[in-house]
């Protein structure tokens, strides 16, 4: 299955630029997707923590999306303030005619490395903070401001990023928690938008080679090795190929596997190698998948 232009999509009509905002899109994966988009022509918010005008990773990451011939636009945001992720919104549409794709990325570190190593019983509770309170309510918040924006233009996808956590056990209690509230936010958002134009995507990248991996030197995460895992801007060319499809309302609420989709759109990884699938290794596929046509 190959993403084509669709007349009615300014997602994939040459000459009009489609609107973005990737969330946490300093460094990782979020960087990634924002490149991704960046070359193909698009306008991308990026958002992050910081001061503008800092010259910081966020500000540095946007230049970057408008050197690969898109527009790159920095915007400073605390994704634990509901307030704040508002404001982005409301200023996204004060600058632009609409919103075409929000892809859900920011995500906090629990204190210390100890979050993913410890049992939670050794953990303070204060891990829900950051795993729960930015992983997953900060996504709510996010999609709930897209939607308002998305269903009065009748089009939009709204994208989270998450994991094969949801289906075994990935990192802590808690990661997995926040994973498998994505996947299920976006099977019942979608049942909601049906009939909207509005779709609604969980992503499940495998181990993927982030600017914090490699600074770890190890060969493997988890037994997957390193060499073989996805780059952030593979993550971003299936974001990009799903954005654009013109069927992607078939795959609404569902959870697509990176590597796997990547296979149904020919896409290849920044080295042309192409990443595994890690279906296997969790004892099967996503919880929720292409959903059937039921009445309400």
């Amino acid at each position: 299955m190959t993403a084509t232009p669709h007349p009615d999509d300014p997602a994939s009509t040459p000459g009009v630029p489609a609107i973005a905002l990737v969330t946490g899109a300093s460094r990782g994966v979020g960087k990634g997707i924002a490149l991704a988009l960046g070359a193909a022509g698009w306008t991308v918010y990026l958002t992050g923590r910081g001061s503008a005008g800092d010259g910081g990773p966020l500000e540095v990451a946007a230049a970057e999306v408008s050197a690969r011939g898109g527009t790159g636009i920095a915007v400073h945001c605390d994704h634990r303030d509901d307030a704040q992720i508002a404001a982005v919104f409301a200023r996204i549409a004060a600058e632009q005619d609409g919103l075409d794709l929000l892809v859900n990325n920011v995500w906090a570190n629990p204190d210390g490395f100890a979050g993913f190593s410890d049992p939670f019983w050794r953990r303070p509770v204060g891990d829900w903070d950051s795993l729960i309170g930015v992983g997953l309510r900060a996504h709510y918040v996010a999609s709930v401001e897209a939607a308002r924006i998305m269903v009065a233009r009748g089009r939009g996808v709204i994208a989270n990023i998450s994991s094969f956590g949801t289906r075994g056990y990935l990192h802590s209690v808690l990661y997995g928690m926040s994973k498998a509230g994505l996947d299920k936010m976006a099977a019942d958002m979608a049942v909601e938008l049906r009939g909207t134009g509005v779709s609604t995507l969980s992503l499940w990248p495998g181990i993927v080679r982030t600017e914090q991996v490699l600074a770890l030197g190890v060969e493997d995460i988890e037994g997957f090795p390193i060499a073989g895992a996805e780059t952030p801007e593979f993550v971003g060319r299936v974001v990009l190929a799903l954005a654009t499809d013109p069927a992607i309302g078939d795959r609404s609420g569902a959870t697509v596997i990176t590597a796997e989709a990547a296979l149904d759109y020919g896409i290849t990884d920044i080295d042309g190698g192409q990443p595994v699938s890690h279906r296997a290794a969790f004892g099967g596929g996503a919880v929720f998948g292409i959903r059937e046509e039921k009445e309400l």
